[in-house]
C-alpha cells in the first residue's frame, strides 16, 4: 500500500487496518519464534506500513490543531 492510497482513506479505516497489521505482525513472530516463518521479509514489511500509517494519522492530528 502506498503513502496516497493511505492518504485516501478515512481516519476509522486507518485504524483498523493498523490493528489487522499489528495483529498479522504478532502472528508472524509467533511463527518466526517456532521457526516455520516462510517469509521474514513479509514482518519488516508491515512494520514499515503500520508506521507510515501512524504518520499520516498524526499528520492528520496536528493539521485539526492548526
Amino acid at each position: 500500500m502506498k503513502n496516497n492510497e493511505i492518504r485516501k482513506l478515512s481516519t476509522e479505516e486507518i485504524t483498523k487496518k493498523i490493528e489487522e497489521y499489528k495483529e498479522e505482525l504478532f502472528n508472524l513472530r509467533l511463527s518466526q519464534s517456532t521457526g516455520s516463518l516462510e517469509k521474514p521479509s513479509r514482518i519488516r514489511e508491515l512494520r514499515k506500513l503500520v508506521a507510515r500509517m501512524k504518520t499520516v494519522l498524526r499528520e492528520r492530528e496536528l493539521n485539526k490543531e492548526v
